[in-house]
Parts: C-alpha cells; sequence; structure tokens
C-alpha cells in the first residue's frame, strides 16, 4: 500500500475518487485498510465540519453494509463518497475529466 499521508482536502475544494481515498485513508490509525466512525469523526474534524461525530456516525450507518462498524469494502468506500457528495457538499470525480 502507497503512503498517502500528505493529501490536503478543503470541504468545498473538488477532488477525484482517488484524492479522497488518499485523504480519508490518511486517517486510518491502525493501518488495516478500515474506516472506523473514530477516524471518519477525525477526518471530518480535520475539515471543521460542525457535528462531525454525528455526521461520522450517519456516514457509517448508511455506508456500512455488512454491520461491522467500519468502511471495510469497495462497495461501503463508493457509499462513503456519495454521502460526502449529498451530505457534505464535497466534490467528487470519477477521474480528472471534469
Amino acid at each position: 500500500m502507497a503512503i498517502m499521508c500528505c493529501v490536503q482536502v478543503q470541504p468545498n475544494q473538488e477532488m477525484t475518487v482517488e484524492e479522497f481515498k488518499a485523504w480519508i485513508y490518511g486517517f486510518d490509525n491502525d493501518h488495516n485498510g478500515q474506516i472506523s466512525r473514530e477516524e471518519l469523526k477525525e477526518a471530518l474534524r480535520s475539515l471543521r465540519v460542525w457535528f462531525g461525530w454525528w455526521r461520522a456516525r450517519q456516514a457509517i450507518k448508511s455506508s456500512d453494509f455488512n454491520g461491522s462498524g467500519q468502511i471495510d469494502n469497495p462497495k461501503e468506500f463508493e457509499k462513503l463518497v456519495n454521502y460526502a457528495q449529498q451530505r457534505l457538499g464535497m466534490k467528487i470525480h470519477e477521474n480528472n475529466d471534469w
């Protein structure tokens, strides 16, 4: 796995899915390749999102298909991207061909 810790993100900045993935996995503190609610809360806190703890809980609730309490597979990550676009106003695109 590549080191992905130096991606700066602003909530209204446009980015690709890969850039979003690099940013979010920068908060994977235990390096297990899964994003927990606490790690997601820290990511949202870095954006100074209001009620980040609640939004992290809602994001996990809407994205976690298997009930593990973490984002741990590509389908769940895709749902997390959709949540970030719809509920957080983040502009995330499939590739650089905007």
